[in-house]
């Protein structure tokens, strides 16, 4: 394959991220078409040098140049735009998650399958150099047999009540990227999901049919247990830690700070705060996860990450659910 010709349907903050990357880091690589509802994500993409704008995605589709197809649009849009792409023979790279239906992705992922093109879910912080260093760690058993996992992950503000009445809940938008990653350091399935949260931050949540704090405990094939806080706010920044115990010793992530600069004075020592939001911490993973992708197209290779893994986290998610609802611990079959 000469240069990998992309269609990219939607331009929200994740559709501009990708955009940028293509465009200005990633080589072999073109994207030709940007599909988006609004002439501002539209003329964002023109500014990139993008020749084909659109407000229909059918200019992706019908497009038979195209060999890669972006979704970043929506959540409750990705299963028909992803199957759409695999009927037009593209390959697809799909944020999360598939669907909010656990029915509706499985469904995605056989037609997928059936039509034999490749298929990435956008679990980027499995490319987040931090994170990607524990996982070969563990993976070659630098702290023995891992015991227990601690993922902290809160947001510095929650988002819009109308973000939060579409998002399909906390556990499906937010915990979904912690449920991936407690699999993907295990490296092994989750046998039993317990969950509990409630509504601490804002009333308005609660009354949209969301929580924006939750407590998850995971119980693993191999014995361990994983335990995921989640909060939609930290008076601090954006908050993403986690924490891996062994039988020989420890691998810890802590925060990354603004810049390294720290003082001392009468009062104490003083460091610089926590990054903003995901588009600062996770820039590097983002950029390493479309290099991945574009890689894994280019030599014909395996995806990254698959379509399995996004429905094991939407199982996961789901048990979550039942979990929350029913107070007890929710086997996963």
């Amino acid at each position: 394959m000469d240069s990998i010709k992309i269609g990219i349907i939607g331009m929200g903050r994740i559709g501009k991220i990708h955009l940028q990357n293509l465009c200005t880091k990633i080589e072999g690589v073109e994207v030709t078409t940007v599909a988006n509802p609004s002439k501002v994500g539209q003329d964002y993409a023109t500014r990139f040098g993008v020749q084909n704008v659109s407000n229909n995605a059918e200019i992706i589709f019908d497009n038979p140049e195209i060999d890669a197809i972006l979704i970043c649009s929506p959540s409750d849009t990705h299963a028909d735009y992803a199957i759409r792409a695999a009927l037009a023979g593209k390959a697809i790279f799909c944020e999360k998650p598939i669907d909010m239906s656990l029915e509706r992705a499985k469904e995605v992922v056989l037609k997928v399958k059936a039509c034999d093109v490749p298929m990435m879910v956008a679990f980027n912080r499995r490319f987040d150099p931090d994170f990607n260093k524990v996982k070969i760690a563990v993976s070659e058993g630098k702290i023995g047999t891992v015991q227990s996992l601690h993922i902290i992950s809160r947001d510095p503000e929650p988002p819009s009540i109308a973000y939060i009445k579409q998002s399909g809940g906390l556990f499906k938008d937010m915990t979904i990227h912690d449920l991936d990653m407690a699999r993907f350091i295990m490296g092994c399935e989750v046998t039993e999901v317990y969950a509990t949260g409630s509504c601490m931050i804002d009333p308005a949540i609660a009354e949209a049919g969301d929580i924006d704090t939750a407590t998850l405990v995971l119980h693993f094939e191999n014995g361990a247990t994983a335990v995921i806080e989640n909060s939609r706010k930290a008076a601090y920044g954006y908050d993403q830690r986690l924490e891996v115990f062994g039988s020989k010793g420890m691998l810890q992530i802590n925060n990354p700070l603004m810049t390294n600069v720290t003082s001392a004075n009468e009062y104490g020592s003083h460091s610089d705060v926590n990054l903003n939001f995901f588009i600062d911490r996770y820039a590097t993973s983002y950029l390493l996860e479309m290099q991945d992708f574009v890689e894994a197209l280019g030599h014909r290779k395996s995806m990254p990450v698959h379509g399995e893994d996004g429905i094991k986290a939407i199982v996961l998610a789901e048990a979550a659910y039942a979990s929350f609802r029913e107070k007890r611990p929710i086997k996963i079959g």
